[in-house]
């Protein structure tokens, strides 16, 4: 395996109708939901993703989220969204890049943050939890 901060996943979304306006541009609150296809494709890469979060005693809340937007997703259009991991330690936190894989033009880029919340207690843990250093191959 890769070392985590090199592990990423893509998918591929197509603009669908219901999530345009009356311009035919995406309206920007979906962009969340193409972002969290490549976050649950990223997880399943180390097979921990949200139903192995919670099987495991920790809930992962988001806790900041961006989003940039550069060019309009369109009607129709096909867009690559990319999922990066670049934190793991203490909280995850995941860099997107979304992109017309035709053209290669970047459309919009951000990130999200997570951390590991204790199902039981509802503490927020200040270091990530075990688990998911072993899922990553980085155990300390």
């Amino acid at each position: 395996m890769s070392e985590p901060w090199q592990l990423s996943a893509e998918v591929d979304v197509t603009i669908p109708f219901h999530d345009v306006d009356m311009m035919a541009v995406a309206w920007h609150g979906h962009y969340l939901r193409y972002v969290e296809l490549a976050r649950c494709a990223l997880l399943d890469r180390i097979n921990y993703n949200y139903p192995q979060m919670e099987a495991s005693g920790y809930l992962w809340p988001v806790i900041d989220v961006r989003m940039k937007y550069i060019a309009p997703l369109r009607f129709g259009q096909t867009v690559r969204v990319r999922a990066t991991l670049v934190e793991y330690q203490n909280r995850l936190k995941i860099d997107y890049l979304l992109f017309d894989p035709a053209t290669g033009q970047r459309t919009s880029k951000g990130y999200s943050v997570q951390v590991a919340v204790d199902k039981k207690s509802g503490e927020m843990c200040l270091a990530s939890p075990r688990v998911l250093l072993e899922r990553l191959g980085v155990e300390q």
